[in-house]
């Protein structure tokens, strides 16, 4: 039986194809926003991971200067930063952030990596989430496209910090099995 995860990569591979055709029939720049099977890149995932580095420390900058509102997006993207690693290593490239958690969702159910769960349900809308709590994909939009200059609650950016660091220690494992 396919879960819930499986079928949305199903339909994000379908969606990327599509869209790759539809380029390719008017000759523009092949793009797509879904999920496509690549050639697994063992060069490409660690770049991510040293992108995902490199937004963790600037969220620690902006946390120190009091940029707390654009720490949180920071944040977020050091944490996608890591799935796109992981994706990139299983041999998918993804444009689509709810394509992207699909898939570590779905390798997480093949057994192929082991991340704690909250971290996954973390990175995913509130509609999707099984704890409706806020996730740091609607806290990043929030704070990005709102007007507010300073994280409410100082709590949820330390613990984002302390995912980010769990995360990017979790993906570095699983580049060197």
């Amino acid at each position: 039986m396919s879960s819930q995860a499986s079928k949305h990569c199903e339909w994000c591979l379908k969606k990327a194809e599509k869209e790759l055709e539809e380029c390719r029939k008017q000759k523009k720049k092949l793009r797509h926003r879904g999920l496509r099977k690549i050639e697994p890149n063992q060069k490409l995932a660690l770049q991510h991971i040293d992108k995902a580095r490199h937004y963790l420390k600037a969220l620690q900058l902006l946390r120190k200067e009091d940029f707390s509102d654009i720490a949180i997006s920071m944040g977020f993207y050091s944490l996608y930063h890591c799935l796109l690693s992981i994706a990139t290593k299983f041999g998918y490239e993804s444009k689509n952030q709810t394509c992207t958690i699909a898939l570590i969702e779905s390798l997480q159910e093949e057994g192929k990596i082991s991340l704690k769960p909250e971290i996954i349900e973390y990175m995913k809308y509130e509609e999707e989430q099984n704890n409706h709590d806020d996730s740091v994909i609607e806290l990043r939009e929030d704070y990005t496209y709102g007007v507010d200059l300073k994280v409410k609650n100082k709590d949820q950016l330390e613990m984002i910090e302390n995912l980010c660091k769990d995360l990017l220690d979790t993906t570095a494992n699983i580049m060197h099995r």
